[in-house]
């Protein structure tokens, strides 16, 4: 499950901020923000790194993986971010975007995997669905049957497979700003658009009506957005069996005696599949923190090297028993030799 060449600074400035210019302000906190996905790990380390420091611990918000980049690149100082989570890779916009406001290098941390899933109450049985049933729930416009598009009439699941449930199609998701909503539409409802082979060739013919077709989730009621808040979604499903939840898999590892998850593929959501790759909606989680800051704000250092140490982010880790799927040895090894390298960092 490894992604493409890993690397750790980004330098997206004609020139990295200056000594003098980063020790105009001084924070004696970490500030974290981001991903919900990510929360419940960074929190972890932020409570061992508070206990087990001199430093204080951490200030750690959920903001969503869009909106702590946002935060993140919105300049450099301790009114700002120190440290954002994210549960998909940063964009060349967000980096751009950092560039425009003096956050001239960033540094990019890979800390392992998650899984995205589709939930529901145990209250009612577990479901096994493709990725093209789940584009073909959610997607606002869907094909007709003749090479053109439609809106998306599917009002139940059984509507779409006679094998699925014949209850009413009601998803609780995440905002636009989430990271597992880009993960979930590029994996899950990508995953499924492309499955329907005239509608694979139009990526070539027309990449903009391609994305567009298997991107666009339906605003008819069938999908709701719930918010950041991924336990107030798991809340919602033991109150309503009917529906279900998209959230990463940490979260349904931890309330596995209220929510189950659906098999996808005939692919169970599982620690074992995600971590061999063989789960098909699975993620790299990361986190970036600004290099002009470490240094500066005491215990950056010492909390990058908490998260990705063997006692956190291991096979046998406390990150592990919260649902992080660990990355390979020779994985693992690669990101601790880069971020090794950089200066002021002991490990």
């Amino acid at each position: 499950m490894s992604d493409t060449k890993p690397f750790i600074t980004l330098v997206v400035g004609a020139l990295a901020v200056s000594s003098a210019a980063s020790s105009a302000f001084a924070s004696d906190q970490i500030n974290i923000v981001g991903s919900s996905t990510v929360f419940p790990f960074a929190s972890a380390v932020a409570e061992r790194f508070g206990k087990n420091t001199g430093f204080k611990t951490p200030v750690v918000e959920s903001t969503g993986s869009g909106g702590g980049l946002k935060l993140f690149c919105s300049g450099l100082g301790e009114n700002t971010p120190d440290i954002t989570n994210a549960s998909r890779r940063i964009k060349a916009s967000e980096i751009d975007l950092c560039a425009k406001n003096g956050v001239a290098e960033i540094v990019e941390v890979k800390v392992g995997y998650d899984g995205i899933v589709l939930a529901n109450s145990r209250a009612s049985g577990v479901m096994n669905i493709t990725r093209k049933d789940i584009f073909l729930a959610l997607a606002k416009d869907v094909p007709d049957g003749e090479g053109k598009t439609k809106p998306n009439p599917y009002q139940t699941w059984a509507d779409i497979n006679p094998a699925l449930p014949a209850v009413k199609i009601e998803v609780l998701g995440p905002p636009p700003t989430s990271g597992t909503r880009d993960a979930f539409v590029e994996l899950a409802m990508e995953g499924g658009c492309k499955k329907i082979d005239w509608v694979k060739a139009m990526k070539k013919s027309d990449k903009n009506a391609y994305k567009s077709l298997c991107h666009t989730i339906r605003e008819d009621g069938a999908f709701v957005e719930a918010g950041e808040n991924d336990n107030l979604i798991v809340q919602k499903l033991e109150a309503n069996p009917s529906a279900f939840g998209i959230f990463g898999y940490s979260f349904l590892d931890q309330n596995s005696d209220k929510v189950q998850g659906s098999t996808i593929g005939d692919i169970e959501p599982t620690f074992e599949n995600i971590a061999e790759g063989t789960y098909p909606v699975s993620r790299s989680l990361y986190f970036y923190v600004k290099k002009a800051h470490i240094g500066v704000v005491p215990g950056i250092e010492g909390y990058l090297a908490e998260f990705i140490s063997e006692d956190a982010a291991g096979e046998d880790g406390y990150l592990a028993d919260k649902g992080l799927i660990p990355m390979t040895e020779e994985e693992s090894t690669e990101w601790k030799a880069k971020v090794k390298g950089l200066e002021n960092l002991s490990m």
